[in-house]
């Protein structure tokens, strides 16, 4: 009864003292939030360099010098790629520019805006008619979107801040993760060694499998993009700089939802800027029903496809199997960590869910094997 009554005792304040956590959490969390991201893209980006500097430590004998070389032939890397992509993008609108005058481009638009409103069904045309000066109304849309584009530069500041700021840390972890984890395994105590090198061990694994999954799920959106836009050059879509476009999307398809969109926007461009003029590409129908000027719809469509596919099909299997999850269970994970913090908790949540796994599989074989310990 005593051993009943002291185990009451010990959950109720297990319970409170939880409770009071969560609580703090809470109060500090809007001050402590941006460092915790910024950490924890650190430790991703430091897992998938790790290897490489462990390889250039081995040949050198110089843990800093290993690091320093990684970083710059990384930044080489993607200096270069971004630098050929603004390259190739500057050629292709100074060559539009040449090509189309200010004059040309009013009398394509002002054709253009007769033949999509002729090709509407014809209850659409009654409405665009009847909503009185329509060009009048889309002038100030997009003065408005002009104006609201002056807000962005705070948020591309902030993200400049904290991608500086993440580049520092990745710096720091790289040189002295082994020290790091060295000083976290010494303060476990000796009646939970074992199992705490375990977990540490199964949590790196857990989450360098994660990362292995979203590279390949990466290429996979990549390879759909640039299969996507060869088919629509097949119509007649024109486009260029596919093979660009599409690792794009596969990079920023680690930004959950809106990621695999991100390639769209340069291949809207470069469909609008290599066909204007072209008048078959101007009255373009998509399935022959809904107009698409310069194939911008089946763009869009193409990317739509690829979302869907990567979203339902590719992430849950491929980044699911590579943690060891139920694809039920990503979706599940992905749902609930978008629910709570939006685009970034839908990032972190297989990872976070990986972790939670080995964490709870530890704690059950330690409440099974109690009487060994």
């Amino acid at each position: 009864m005593l051993d009943q009554t002291t185990n009451y005792i010990q959950l109720i304040y297990r319970v409170i003292i939880s409770l009071i956590g969560i609580w703090f959490l809470s109060i500090i969390w809007p001050f402590i939030s941006d460092v915790i991201l910024m950490l924890v893209f650190a430790f991703l980006f430091t897992t998938v360099l790790l290897s490489s500097v462990d390889d250039f430590e081995r040949k050198i004998g110089n843990r800093g010098l290993s690091v320093l070389a990684v970083v710059v032939l990384l930044l080489g890397i993607f200096g270069t790629f971004i630098g050929s992509f603004i390259s190739q993008m500057s050629q292709q609108a100074k060559d539009f520019s040449n090509r189309i005058d200010k004059e040309t481009l009013t009398i394509e638009f002002t054709k253009l805006g007769k033949q999509f409103t002729s090709s509407l069904p014809e209850f659409l045309q009654n409405m665009i008619s009847s909503s009185g000066d329509f060009a009048g109304k889309l002038s100030e849309l997009i003065n408005s979107i002009i104006g609201s584009l002056a807000s962005m530069a705070g948020a591309i500041g902030n993200f400049m801040f904290i991608a500086t700021m993440v580049f520092i840390f990745t710096i720091i972890l790289l040189a002295e993760y082994h020290s790091f984890r060295k000083s976290l395994v010494n303060i476990i105590p000796n009646k939970y060694f074992e199992v705490g090198l375990k977990l540490i061990y199964n949590i790196e694994k857990s989450v360098s499998s994660y990362l292995r999954g979203q590279f390949l799920s990466a290429l996979s959106v990549a390879a759909m993009s640039i299969a996507g836009l060869l088919i629509l050059n097949l119509f007649g879509a024109n486009l260029t700089l596919t093979i660009f476009i599409g690792i794009i999307a596969g990079l920023a398809n680690l930004i959950p939802l809106i990621g695999p969109f991100v390639g769209m926007i340069p291949a809207i461009l470069i469909a609008f800027m290599n066909n204007i003029g072209n008048d078959a590409a101007t009255i373009h129908m998509l399935f022959g029903v809904l107009p698409s000027p310069f194939f911008i719809f089946d763009i869009v469509l193409m990317f739509l496809v690829v979302q869907q596919i990567e979203g339902n099909l590719i992430t849950p299997a491929l980044v699911g199997k590579s943690v060891g999850l139920h694809p039920m269970l990503v979706m599940i994970s992905l749902l609930i960590g978008g629910t709570i913090l939006g685009p970034l908790g839908m990032l972190f949540a297989v990872p976070a869910t990986g972790v939670l796994k080995v964490i709870l599989k530890e704690i059950t074989f330690i409440k099974k094997n109690a009487h060994l310990l």
